[in-house]
């Protein structure tokens, strides 16, 4: 099984009423160097301006992405080449990523090459820790930046400390 810890940057809290702007992927793995990033062409005239601020790209710039299917192409390619076991979704908000990377998945290439299940890195650490208010994100080495090979690499490097330094059983 290959961990891959993505990250999803978008303009609104939906996919379909909304647009997926960026995604990054990273295969969880000493030297976090297998990494993927998409930017992604609105499928929607609908955009909360706050909410696409956040990616640090403008409307203008965003209608100038490639067109979704292609990038979703692209990914779904890219995990192919990652392994031909299991690939586990891991994000730091997988109720946020995972929608989109689901939906974009099924509408625009079929089938979601992670299968029907995801996991929640920060609900992992929290048990790990038997506490409900403790988060990883000191954990983090990258800084967060909105960026989601940024994004997703800290995470991954948190998700490599609880395995390497707090005891997390996971083969990675």
């Amino acid at each position: 099984m290959s961990y891959i810890m993505v990250d999803v940057e978008s303009d609104g809290p939906i996919p379909g009423d909304y647009s997926m702007v960026c995604l990054g992927a990273v295969v969880v793995e000493a030297g976090l160097e297998r990494t993927f990033y998409g930017q992604l062409r609105p499928i929607s005239e609908r955009f909360i301006p706050e909410a696409l601020a956040v990616s640090g790209f403008t409307r203008e710039q965003t209608l100038q992405f490639p067109e979704p299917a292609e990038v979703m192409r692209n990914f779904a390619e890219w995990l192919r080449g990652i392994s031909s076991d299991r690939l586990m979704f891991v994000s730091d908000n997988n109720g946020f990523d995972w929608q989109f990377i689901n939906w974009y998945f099924h509408h625009f290439t079929g089938a979601n090459p992670f299968g029907f299940s995801s996991t929640n890195l920060g609900s992992l650490y929290k048990g790990m820790m038997k506490d409900t208010f403790q988060t990883f994100k000191h954990l983090r080495r990258t800084k967060h930046t909105h960026h989601p090979v940024d994004d997703a690499k800290g995470n991954a490097e948190a998700l490599l400390t609880m395995k390497d330094e707090l005891g997390l059983k996971i083969k990675l």
